[in-house]
């Protein structure tokens, strides 16, 4: 029996106290480090604390260098939010636990390639695990006879409980010492442990922590081979047979073949474009609509070249779909040369570093097709090669201070510091936030002298970003890298004396 189709068995109840009590302890955790508080260290403790918490309810005792290995694996899967918190390093981290859950429970496949499917049967069983295991655990006969006798005893307390509520009120009534002992009861501390918010957020994390300490994943029916979804390998004249993908593909190659051409001679060669269009024009009418293109491209490449069609047979279509997937990467890094020009015309925005950074990812992926060509690898290892890259990219990207490096970079490239790009938007600048700072200075720093309004705006500026950062909620349970870097850039000397 493969591992990703174990049924984890009902809870039992020694194992099940364990794991309650752990449950109980993050929860009061959460409360203490998030609730309430500005992301920052504390999601990084937490974290930790989930991953302590998952390796000490596994069934069976992982060794002590399995632990070792869990707990460096969090620590670096958790270390985006140490930087900043933000949602990529927040799902970074969300599926490095449900990695460490799956290994703790015996849960991980075999095969690397099949890491996708599990997650996401895994994140499917996540709402709904506590519940399911509450309800299991209520429908015991044990357990029903228990809650009746819970019931009536409940009952039997009511009347009892009422009648003492009104003595002790006309004691307080009548003895101000009983009035006064009453007074200095803080109910609303009390009252704020039942707020609504705190007990949807208490909810909120029984539900996602239960599901790591008790992972499990629904058994998958067994198909019997009549019972297969079979596939019509299309012969000769369908449209997706062999004589239909041959012209198709000698078609594509054309069109892209003149795409392409145009780029070497305008985009690359810089060759002079008609008088009523500009570099900065042709870049940018281009940029988007070939990435959408070069996905396109990929998808009919995936078809192509499935396992038993055409392309497994005829080394003229293999040579015909290279060749289109050379033309398509080559497509990909015009669009990216596209992007730079245009940028360096209307400068950089957190949406065109987005574009930028999905142009790549785009060209990794074509790249991988045609490695999964050459190396006759299956579907699911280009799905898995994929991933791989996606999360490669969006882990560094949790570390880098995009607002900071924008506005470094449009400082730097502004028509008042080099005189040669556009003018300096502040507008812009001052909505990143107060990461732009340090870019701020360096402007000020380098702005030639006679730009006096444009020295006052940024002044400005910089006052009302600094003023909002130094008003932040201070907590230890709040600290960042990224905003210790700042504090430090504050209180520096050149900085100061802005």
């Amino acid at each position: 029996m493969d591992a990703t189709e174990t049924l984890t068995p009902p809870i039992p109840l020694r194992r099940g106290s364990g794991r309650i009590a752990a449950l109980l302890g993050l929860v009061a955790l959460a409360d203490f480090l998030i609730f309430g508080q500005q992301p920052g260290i504390n999601l990084f403790l937490f974290a930790l604390a989930v991953c302590v918490g998952i390796l000490l309810s596994a069934t069976k005792s992982p060794s002590p260098l399995m632990v070792a290995l869990l707990l460096g694996f969090s620590v670096l899967a958790s270390a985006p939010l140490l930087e900043a918190p933000s949602p990529i390093g927040f799902a970074l981290c969300l599926v490095a636990l449900m990695s460490i859950a799956l290994v703790s429970g015996r849960l991980m496949p075999r095969r690397l390639t099949g890491l996708p499917v599990v997650f996401f049967r895994f994140a499917l069983v996540i709402p709904v695990r506590l519940a399911a295991d509450i309800r299991k655990y209520l429908a015991t006969p044990a357990k029903r006879s228990s809650l009746v006798e819970l019931r009536r005893g409940v009952g039997l307390w009511i009347m009892p409980l009422i009648l003492a509520l009104v003595f002790v009120l006309l004691f307080a009534a009548a003895n101000p010492l009983i009035e006064s002992a009453l007074r200095s009861i803080r109910f609303e501390v009390l009252l704020r442990l039942f707020d609504l918010w705190r007990i949807g957020f208490w909810m909120m994390i029984a539900i996602v922590v239960w599901a790591m300490l008790r992972p499990h994943l629904k058994r998958r029916a067994a198909r019997s081979q009549a019972g297969r979804p079979f596939m019509i390998v299309p012969t000769r004249n369908t449209p997706l047979g062999h004589a239909s993908l041959l012209r198709s593909l000698i078609l594509f190659n054309a069109l892209f073949a003149v795409q392409t051409l145009l780029d070497l001679v305008y985009l690359w060669g810089g060759a002079d474009l008609p008088d009523h269009m500009s570099h900065a024009e042709y870049a940018h009418r281009g940029a988007y609509p070939l990435i959408a293109t070069a996905l396109l491209a990929a998808g009919f490449v995936l078809v192509a070249m499935r396992r038993g069609g055409p392309g497994d047979h005829s080394s003229l279509i293999r040579g015909l779909v290279h060749a289109w997937i050379g033309q398509n990467i080559l497509l990909c890094l015009s669009s990216m040369l596209r992007l730079g020009l245009y940028v360096e015309v209307y400068s950089l925005t957190e949406l065109r570093v987005a574009a930028g950074l999905w142009m790549g990812l785009v060209a990794i992926g074509l790249v991988l097709i045609l490695l999964r060509i050459l190396l006759n690898r299956s579907n699911e290892w280009l799905i898995a090669a994929n991933l791989a890259s996606l999360i490669a990219v969006l882990y560094i990207s949790a570390f880098i201070d995009f607002p900071a490096v924008i506005a470094r970079f449009n400082v730097v490239h502004s028509e008042e510091i080099s005189q040669e790009g556009p003018p300096l938007d502040l507008d812009y600048l001052s909505s990143l936030g107060p990461s732009v700072i340090p870019a701020l200075d360096l402007y000020l720093q380098m702005l030639p002298g006679y730009l006096v309004d444009k020295r006052n705006q940024a002044l400005a500026f910089r006052y009302y970003l600094g003023r909002d950062f130094e008003r932040r909620p201070r907590d230890w349970r709040n600290w960042t890298f990224r905003a210790a870097r700042l504090e430090t850039h504050l209180l520096s000397p050149a900085a100061i004396a802005r």
